[in-house]
C-alpha cells in the first residue's frame, strides 16, 4: 500500500529522468536518479514481527521519542491518558501500525497548520487524524500529525475495521509525528531520546 502512495511521485521522477536522458542533460539525470532512490527509500515498507508478549503496546511508528507525559484525549472526551510522542524524520519508515489488536471504533480528522513536527503546539495546531482503538483491555488512541514537510495523512482502515497488533493502518507523507495515548494503568517502557521501531518496540505494558 505504501508503494501505491508513491506511484504519482515515482511517475513524475521517471518522466524527469526520461526528459533528462532525451536532452542528454547530465545534471538532470543525476538528480532524477537520486530522486527515484530517495522516493523508494521513503516509501519502503519492511516486514515487522510484533513481540509475543500479550501485554505489549507496540510503537505505531518508526522514529525518535520526543515526549513521555500525560495529556487529555484530544477528540473523544475519554479523559486523561499517558502519551508517548514520536518524531519521524524523512529518513524514517512512515507506515503507521496498530499498537494492539482490537477494533477501530472511531476516527477524527482535523485540518490545521503545518508547523515543524517538533514544535511545542504541533499536536494542537497541525493537521491531524486520531484513531480510537478499542482493545479487550481498554481504549488506545493513535494520533497522526502532519509536519512541516508532511502534507498528507493517509488512512487505509476505517471505523469498524478489526486490526491485529502491528498491522498497517496508514502513513504520513514526508516527515511527521505520531502519538500513542494509553490508559494510566499501563507502564511506559521507553524514554525521551530513544529510537523506536514501528510494530516491534514495546512502548508500554498493560497491567498483568
Amino acid at each position: 500500500m505504501a508503494l501505491r502512495e508513491a506511484r504519482p511521485f515515482l511517475i513524475g521522477a521517471a518522466v524527469f529522468l526520461g526528459i533528462s536522458l532525451w536532452m542528454a542533460w547530465p545534471i538532470g539525470i543525476v538528480l532524477s536518479v537520486l530522486l527515484l532512490i530517495g522516493l523508494l527509500l521513503f516509501f519502503r515498507d519492511p516486514h515487522r514481527t510484533p513481540p509475543a508478549n500479550p501485554l505489549a503496546l507496540v510503537s505505531p511508528a518508526d522514529g525518535k521519542v520526543i515526549c513521555v507525559d500525560e495529556a487529555e484525549d484530544p477528540c473523544f472526551g475519554l479523559g486523561k491518558f499517558r502519551r508517548v510522542g514520536i518524531f519521524l524524520s524523512v529518513l524514517d519508515v512512515h507506515v503507521n501500525r496498530s499498537p494492539d489488536a482490537g477494533t477501530i471504533e472511531k476516527t477524527h480528522y482535523s485540518a490545521g497548520e503545518f508547523l515543524d513536527a517538533r514544535h511545542l503546539e504541533v499536536d494542537i495546531r497541525n493537521e491531524n487524524q486520531t484513531w480510537l482503538l478499542r482493545t479487550t483491555r481498554g481504549p488506545v488512541l493513535v494520533r497522526q500529525i502532519a509536519g512541516l514537510i508532511a502534507r498528507r495523512i493517509v488512512g487505509w482502515k476505517k471505523a469498524g475495521d478489526s486490526v491485529s497488533k502491528g498491522e498497517r493502518f496508514g502513513m504520513i507523507r514526508f516527515g511527521s509525528r505520531t502519538d500513542l495515548y494509553f490508559p494510566a494503568s499501563c507502564n511506559p517502557q521507553v524514554q525521551v531520546g530513544q529510537r523506536v521501531v514501528g510494530g516491534q518496540t514495546i512502548l508500554a505494558l498493560w497491567p498483568a
